[in-house]
């Protein structure tokens, strides 16, 4: 998520072989090899567009406008940034297929983009700037058009500095023509972590994180603030990585202990409230919005069957609760008791947790203070997922091989991909039809969800199709993917601070 200046961005070149300048988008050579690298607007993207197209489809269009806003968080109200006067933002749908053409009107006071999460996009929309796009200035404009090619459970932010902290996120739900619908209704759900307009910003606490980084370290404003670590109050953890906020399951569990964590934008003490009947089958979508924070995922007594994951199916596994982070997307069904239940999803290594509440008959709603044991039992990751049979990569031999390590620290808060941040760390080659093996190597002790743009990849052992996977502490996670989209890809840790930091590539394909 790093925002660059164009000097910054410049400067970075030498290291980042396969970014793209901004003058010339459709492609760039490598000097040091004579490899060309596949641009985004180059041909090789053109005509992996055309293929996804489908005959008959519809096209889906929406605005989005991104802008200054006051929101009711259910008793606290805060000034920030949204998709217009509802968090999260406009859920936006439509059938895989189609042709998306989404507006973005830019009413922001600085410059802004929006990435697609999640979805095997052309490169040129994938909205990461200063790599497939310059970046939407204030005031301005820019019109997203592309293929959504695969069902499924997606979302989209910005790409822009630390601005996805703020309300600016919404749900894209790409639905299957040949969905079966064996359930009676659907809910989205968005977790999130949320510290903007509580007497600070994003910004303010990423620059206090990296405040002993030196001139480089400022938020995407450019400004240091002027705050002392007792100012922060609880809203801040300064120990270092696992210390503090720590998790059995994840290790060090991220570097803010946040004021609120919030479900579909409401805090735990005025949910959101979903009403179904005894007996009805629901399908319900979780997102993890969160910048900075894993959620353990429980509904009070119910089991939950989970089905999808990163939008693709998975052989269905049932579990009394799932743990979620920054990015993935989990659908679940389940059959819905008698009474009035709490659905939790409580901040992994830290203090509170989101709720809501669904009723399907009389009854007072539980305190946001009572306990859920489902928490406390089976817990599911997605890396405990298998892909199902239609969406399993096929058999193949692995072409090329990247090693990737995760490196960084708190002090000074600077992250690492095979020890440089970026835009200093290598791209990771890679040319058209290659089966690829990358090999992720955390050698810090926090957990890292990792995601790849454009791309699904599974683990090699036949794990869930996924395209943010968790890993965690001193572990070394293999998956592989087929490079069937070519242009830039952003790789990146998709704790919101981490990225920013330096924990990000890309995947470049080549000629």
């Amino acid at each position: 998520m790093r925002l660059m200046t164009r000097r910054t961005f410049v400067r970075g070149l030498a290291g980042l072989a396969g970014a793209v300048a901004l003058g010339s988008l459709t492609a760039c050579t490598n000097t040091s090899s004579g490899l060309t690298s596949v641009g985004p607007r180059s041909a090789a993207v053109v005509e992996a567009e055309r293929a996804r197209r489908v005959a008959g489809r519809s096209t889906v269009t929406a605005r989005l406008t991104p802008r200054p806003v006051t929101l009711d968080l259910g008793g606290r109200t805060v000034e920030t940034w949204a998709y217009g006067d509802q968090l999260p933002g406009p859920l936006l749908r439509a059938t895989a297929g189609d042709l998306l053409k989404v507006t973005v009107d830019n009413q922001l006071p600085t410059e802004t983009s929006v990435h697609w999460h999640g979805l095997a996009l052309r490169n040129d929309m994938d909205g990461v700037p200063h790599i497939t796009q310059d970046p939407i200035a204030a005031g301005g404009s820019f019109a997203y058009e592309f293929v959504a090619p695969d069902p499924g459970t997606y979302f989209y932010h910005p790409h822009t500095g630390v601005q996805l902290d703020r309300g600016l996120y919404g749900v894209l739900v790409i639905d299957d023509p040949a969905e079966p619908g064996a359930y009676d209704d659907e809910w989205v759900v968005v977790l999130d972590d949320w510290i903007d307009g509580t007497g600070r910003t994003p910004d303010d606490v990423y620059a206090e994180l990296t405040k002993n980084n030196g001139s480089d370290g400022g938020g995407s404003d450019g400004s240091m603030g002027d705050m002392d670590m007792d100012d922060m109050g609880g809203g801040m953890d300064m120990g270092g990585m696992g210390e503090s906020m720590s998790s059995p399951l994840l290790g060090g569990a991220g570097d803010v202990d946040y004021p609120y964590y919030l479900v579909n934008g409401r805090t735990p003490d005025a949910p959101q409230q979903f009403t179904a009947r005894p007996g009805q089958r629901v399908r319900v979508r979780f997102v993890n919005a969160g910048t900075d924070t894993a959620f353990r995922v429980a509904i009070g007594g119910h089991r939950m069957t989970v089905t999808h994951s990163d939008g693709f199916p998975v052989t269905p596994v049932t579990t009394d609760a799932f743990l979620i982070g920054m990015g993935e997307r989990f659908d679940v069904t389940l059959t819905l008791a008698d009474g009035v239940f709490p659905l939790v999803a409580s901040a992994e290594g830290k203090k509170g947790q989101g709720r809501a509440v669904i009723r399907t008959g009389g009854g007072r709603a539980p305190s946001a203070g009572a306990t859920t044991p489902e928490l406390d039992r089976q817990v599911l990751l997605g890396t405990d997922l298998t892909a199902a049979d239609t969406v399993r990569l096929p058999a193949g031999d692995v072409d090329r091989q990247h090693d990737v390590a995760l490196g960084g620290s708190m002090s000074p808060y600077r992250w690492t991909l095979n020890g440089a941040s970026f835009p200093d760390s290598p791209a990771l080659p890679v040319r058209s039809g290659e089966r690829v093996r990358l090999r992720f190597i955390n050698e810090t002790m926090m957990f890292h969800p990792m995601h790849l743009h454009g791309h699904t990849f599974g683990l090699v052992d036949g794990g869930a199709r996924k395209d943010t996977m968790i890993v965690r502490p001193m572990e070394t996670l293999e998956v592989d993917l087929d490079a069937d989209n070519p242009g830039q890809w952003a790789l990146h840790c998709h704790n919101i601070l981490h990225g920013e930091a330096g924990m990000m590539t890309t995947l470049s394909y080549r000629t």
